[in-house]
């Protein structure tokens, strides 16, 4: 997942596991608590043991620490007491490991790194750290995938992903963050040559396998089980595909996309057997069985959901998501069933945003800087708490965190630590 801009105006950027079908766990050995990749431990927007206070002060939650950062739009990573930031500043791209209970920086490494954004001003890496084990694995704003010792920094591997394997950088540069499976790397790397998706030994950092012929997205990758069987769903440029992950043998795959001056940003979501995928700039969303690959999906138009870059989430077999673009008009919140296409409700005139979800509720951060509390309730909209808790920023858009009672959100210029709930 990865936030996406069109334009720097905006000034305000699964889920219950059912028998048959569960998300693979793909962040090694995390703990409860734990937000160690891109929307959580099991990439859903779902905290795991996490609760909220039962209230916050009127203002918003009590900040603990705060941080200055460089460049970029990738949300942190946190696993136990360390926290992964990764950011630019100049003309280096620099990972860095914090304390995530008082903000004290632990090491730092950083890597030369040159890559300008043709269609945003901000010039810095957009894919969240993965941290497994005792490894941080980053993928760079320049196609720069590495492997970092997680207690010193110290870098281990990488790879020049672009040069490797002739990948175009985008509109944005490369934005879709890797997913751990089974000692493999799964990157949406967008080379030529049957190199869509490539997969890296996560020791070595040697290519495993290469798979599809398409160029790169900004959605980030999942793994779940369909019956016994592992199966990789990738969202890239103008498709949806899936994958073994063991050889990248091509399971199937529909078409989805446009072209033209479009991306699709949100992560595919799987619920029961089906997967999820809805995308902006008139394309739509899809809704198709795993157990019928490659039978084609169920299409539904921009009225179901639209979302640019906020992937929905799942309670008790509803979607909760955000419908809209950052830098056309206003967001709603909606509730909907992908099964049936139908929308359940909807609240509109929010700036746009990203969610998780803890327990029965939502926390909704929008591109302002607001965090909106509110209900999983699939009769109504109802809000316990908005503040303000970003006042300064233009822009907010990076995906939060929540670990350990701590709230992570980041701006143009600071990372924050919030506390939102019990800590243990």
């Amino acid at each position: 997942m990865l936030n996406l801009f069109f334009r720097d105006r905006c000034r305000s950027l699964l889920l219950p596991i059912v028998v048959a079908l569960v998300l693979t766990q793909t962040s090694g050995s995390a703990s409860g608590g734990d937000w160690p990749q891109i929307l959580g431990p099991h990439r859903n927007g779902t905290a795991e043991q996490e609760s909220l206070l039962d209230t916050w002060p009127k203002d918003g939650p009590p900040t603990v620490w705060s941080a200055a950062v460089g460049e970029g739009f990738a949300g942190v990573a946190v696993k136990g007491d360390l926290l992964v930031l990764f950011h630019r500043v100049g003309d280096e791209e620099i990972v860095q490991g914090m304390n995530a209970a008082d903000g004290e920086v632990r090491w730092k490494a950083s890597s030369p790194c040159s890559f300008q954004a043709a269609y945003s001003s901000d010039a810095g890496p957009r894919c969240v750290p993965v941290i497994a084990d005792d490894r941080v694995y980053t993928f760079g704003v320049a196609g720069r995938l590495q492997c970092l010792n997680a207690s010193t920094g110290q870098v281990i591997w990488f790879r020049d992903t672009w040069k490797d394997f002739s990948a175009p950088e985008g509109y944005f540069g490369a934005g879709s963050s890797p997913v751990l499976h089974d000692g493999r790397l799964l990157v949406n790397v967008g080379g030529r040559q049957d190199a869509a998706v490539v997969a890296f030994d996560a020791k070595s950092g040697a290519t495993l396998w290469q798979s599809f012929d398409d160029s790169a997205s900004y959605s980030s990758p999942i793994v779940t089980t369909v019956g016994d069987n592992a199966m990789a769903i990738v969202v890239t440029r103008l498709n949806t595909v899936f994958l073994n992950p063991q050889d990248g043998t091509v399971l199937g795959s529909f078409a989805f996309g446009m072209r033209g001056p479009t991306v699709n940003g949100a992560n595919p979501v799987v619920m029961n057997d089906h997967v999820f995928v809805s995308a902006s700039y008139r394309v739509g969303s899809a809704w198709a069985d795993l157990r019928q690959l490659p039978k084609e999906p169920v299409l539904a138009g921009e009225e179901l959901l639209a979302t640019q870059y906020a992937t929905p989430i799942i309670h008790n077999n509803l979607m909760y998501a955000v419908d809209g673009r950052q830098d056309v008009g206003t967001a709603s919140l909606k509730c909907l069933d992908p099964a049936t296409q139908k929308v359940l409700w909807e609240e509109g005139g929010f700036e746009y945003g990203t969610l998780l979800r803890v327990n029965d509720e939502f926390l909704f951060l929008t591109c302002g800087g607001e965090l909106i509390r509110f209900d999983a309730d699939s009769q109504k909209f109802v809000a316990s708490h908005r503040s303000r808790i970003l006042e300064d920023t233009p822009r907010s858009y990076r995906l939060p965190a929540i670990s350990h009672g701590y709230l992570f959100v980041r701006d143009d210029a600071q990372l924050k630590c919030l506390h939102v709930g019990p800590r243990g």
